[in-house]
């Protein structure tokens, strides 16, 4: 199975670490492996593929702020951010069982 994130960009820094496996984005030529770290500049647009021969491709990801979906030719068609986020926990622990307030512990 190819693990792909939709084209986006973040308006803020990313710094990135491969744990386990490996992805590149479509945009480069360049592959993140196991052990590497990689920046993302505020403003660049990329789509992230893990290969299909990757079993399991693990990275920490620290993302600050917005990340925005976007088309082709750069047009915003969505967004996650921290609010949205919390929701689909909500969401995803009360289908489970759990309540939408069981997400309330993980929030300082």
């Amino acid at each position: 199975m190819v693990v792909h994130l939709s084209r986006h960009r973040h308006p803020q820094p990313v710094h990135s670490f491969v744990l386990k496996g490996r992805w590149h984005y479509l945009e480069h030529d360049w592959v993140a492996e196991e052990g590497c770290y990689v920046y993302e500049p505020p403003g660049e647009s990329h789509t992230l593929v893990a290969p299909e021969d990757v079993e399991e491709m693990v990275t920490y990801f620290q993302v600050n702020g917005v990340m925005c979906y976007v088309d082709p030719w750069g047009e915003v068609t969505g967004y996650k951010d921290v609010f949205t986020k919390i929701d689909l926990c909500r969401k995803h622990f009360s289908e489970v069982g759990l309540g939408v307030d069981y997400v309330d512990q993980f929030i300082r």
